[in-house]
């Protein structure tokens, strides 16, 4: 019998983005933000469903700080305006590029969904 290999939900495919990572990285293409700042952001642009935990959230900005994608932001704004133990991100042209190829997978991902007949409209 022949071994069939199967994908797992947990590991993306090669050059996809983690859906927590790709989150990230569309809350900080408009503006430097702070992490609670993110987590406001993620919830609003998804009508609050997406969550993100502090946990997934710190999780998730160490390995796209290790991977260049985002960026500690030194400047902060004036202090009366802020704490001072809030860390800022803000996202790279790596990041930038990254988030593209993973905008350009979704939607041929979609595009395979719509001729399969699982999304109405063209193909």
């Amino acid at each position: 019998m022949r071994d069939v290999m199967r994908a797992r939900d947990d590991i993306p495919p090669a050059g996809a983005l983690q859906p927590s990572a790709f989150h990230i990285l569309l809350a900080l293409a408009d503006a430097d933000r702070h992490g609670y700042a993110i987590i406001q952001d993620v919830a609003a642009r998804s009508n609050g469903a997406v969550r993100l935990s502090a946990g997934t959230l710190y999780r998730s900005i160490q390995r796209l700080l290790e991977q260049g994608l985002v960026e500690e932001v030194r400047q902060r704004p004036a202090p009366e305006l802020d704490d001072e133990r809030r860390r800022y991100y803000r996202i790279t042209s790596a990041g930038r590029a990254a988030a593209r190829a993973e905008t350009d997978r979704l939607a041929a991902l979609l595009r395979l969904a719509r001729v399969s007949g699982f999304v109405p409209g063209k193909a």
